[in-house]
């Protein structure tokens, strides 16, 4: 049976996960520094992810729970910020559609080979408190 427990414990490996992606931007003194204020894998394979979807009915259901929609089309709640960017949602409140644009799982674990950019500690700027 799925549980949040044991979704959370699946989840936390997954390099689907955006919360993955942290550890990738951490400083020496434990501050985040991000290259970009998009998740730059997924907007750079954002064609590609439109390319390969389905436009579905959208389902009253899910009206501002996009993480809901995530887990009934792929088993998991860590893709709701992707289908939030694919459907161009910037806010859960705004996660109300006529129709929905759904990449499919395929398509998604194309985009995962693709590596994140990261930048050397040595290369972020000190901050001076």
């Amino acid at each position: 049976m799925q549980t949040v427990d044991n979704e959370s414990r699946l989840n936390k490996s997954l390099v689907i996960d955006i919360d993955f992606w942290r550890d990738r931007f951490v400083t020496k003194n434990e501050l985040l520094t991000f290259p970009s204020p998009t998740i730059y894998v997924i907007e750079k394979n954002l064609y590609f992810l439109l390319r390969n979807s389905t436009i579905k009915d959208f389902d009253r259901k899910y009206k501002m729970k996009p993480s809901y929609l995530s887990f009934d089309e792929y088993g998991t709640t860590i893709l709701d910020k992707m289908l939030m960017y694919v459907n161009n949602c910037f806010s859960i409140e705004d996660f109300d559609f006529d129709n929905v644009i759904v990449p499919t799982m395929q398509a998604i674990t194309t985009v995962c080979q693709d590596k994140v950019q990261t930048k050397k500690i040595t290369e972020l700027e000190a901050i001076e408190w």
